[in-house]
């Protein structure tokens, strides 16, 4: 069943990560990102908490062409080793899907363009205000492990 993330349910997504190529179809893609050893995050204007960049797969899209596409979207990033880590499903009351999950080495932070996001900033540690507070920290725990 299709997800459809509603605010009160953010926070009660969970997920699980699995070995690449383990789903014949993926929905969403998610980057973990990284500069100069802190997390890159962004917040999205109509929320206080911050999120990895990601989202939809387009059609006729590859999941790293999607990663490029949504890395740039949602701040600005252009100069960055893009790493494919895990496959991953993420579930709350809603349903379920699937997607890829990306490691990004940001060589050099980039202007966010006009969009959805309302700014993007590095952190030391991962913020306790996140949009998917029992989602974030499994995934970069795991890209964490590709970047090291």
């Amino acid at each position: 069943m299709p997800v459809k993330y509603t605010e009160e349910l953010r926070p009660t997504l969970q997920c699980r990560t699995f070995p690449l190529g383990s789903f014949d179809k993926y929905k969403y893609v998610v980057i973990c990102s990284y500069y100069e050893g802190r997390y890159m995050l962004s917040r999205h204007s109509r929320r206080t908490t911050w999120e990895t960049q990601g989202g939809h797969i387009e059609a006729g899209e590859t999941p790293l062409e999607a990663a490029k596409r949504e890395l740039y979207e949602e701040s600005g990033v252009t100069d960055a080793e893009i790493i494919p880590v895990c496959d991953y499903n993420a579930w709350c009351d809603a349903g379920d899907a699937n997607g890829v999950v990306f490691a990004a080495v940001i060589k050099t932070p980039g202007q966010l363009p006009e969009s959805e996001m309302a700014e993007v900033k590095f952190f030391d540690q991962l913020p306790d205000e996140l949009t998917y507070p029992l989602v974030t920290p499994v995934l970069f725990e795991e890209t964490g492990k590709a970047v090291t």
